[in-house]
């Protein structure tokens, strides 16, 4: 469970984030949209324990300090949007980093560690990659792998900014029932920046829409699809349309 409180993040005078309060699940799939600038990767990282607020307190099942980076990696697993450079990594290992955590820097590998790692590699589609050095893949690909890292960790809760972004419609989707998989089956809370509505509608429990710094809609998918509430939040004329095969609408710009 993650409890904001009195949240505010400003840049010099300006206040980039005004959350007063704010509990996320450890349980559900929650998904954050909103415009670009409008908050959604600050308060993904405020969340992470990347950066600290201007003011405001954030508590992780209860605590709001002196955990250790080993013990909050243990409660929570983050993928921001810019990854660090791995060079001379295969994808096997940089999935196994996922698991210094529970091993350590200098800890044995025991059955449950490489199980993780192959477990989180099949579930990505990169079992075939494993031995590939990650600068040698593609965007996608290298996406896909950190996303691997991340299962490995075994975390009871991830937070994903903008897991989506560099794949393709396939691996978009491909991912997206993954992590609810993972909600639903393990689970394990799932928080996720995106910029699609419908994927957010279609696999998040809850959503959460971001504008000019603050909460402008907190509700199901099924409050979220309006065509006046989504038009208001992103400032363009847009519409729903039927699905062809399903319940859900479609959001498109008119």
């Amino acid at each position: 469970m993650l409890d904001l409180t009195d949240i505010e993040m400003r840049h010099g005078a300006r206040t980039v984030l005004s959350v007063p309060e704010l509990s996320i699940s450890g349980s559900a799939f929650t998904a954050i949209i909103g415009q670009n600038g409008s908050g959604k990767s600050t308060l993904m990282s405020l969340m992470a324990r990347q950066q600290t607020p201007t003011t405001g307190r954030i508590f992780l099942d209860g605590c709001d300090h002196g955990l250790s980076q080993r013990d909050l990696a243990r409660r929570l697993a983050f993928l921001p949007q810019q990854f660090a450079d791995v060079p001379g990594l295969d994808v096997r290992e940089l999935v196994g980093l996922g698991r210094y955590a529970w091993r350590g820097a200098l800890g044995i590998w025991k059955d449950e560690d490489r199980q993780a790692v192959e477990e989180a590699l099949a579930a990505t589609d990169l079992t075939g990659f494993a031995t590939r050095m990650v600068d040698h893949l593609s965007g996608g690909e290298r996406q896909r792998a950190w996303i691997a890292m991340l299962i490995a960790q075994q975390s009871p809760l991830l937070l994903l900014d903008e897991p989506t972004s560099a794949l393709d419609l396939v691996h978009q989707y491909s991912v997206m029932s993954l992590l609810r998989a993972l909600n639903r089956s393990a689970g394990r809370g799932v928080v996720v920046v995106l910029h699609d509505v419908n994927l957010a509608a279609r696999f998040s429990d809850r959503v959460i829409a971001l504008k000019d710094g603050r909460i402008a809609f907190d509700g199901t998918p099924a409050q979220l699809m309006s065509g006046r509430l989504l038009t208001e939040l992103y400032g363009i004329d847009i519409r729903l349309l039927a699905h062809p095969d399903d319940a859900h609408p479609i959001a498109i710009v008119a």
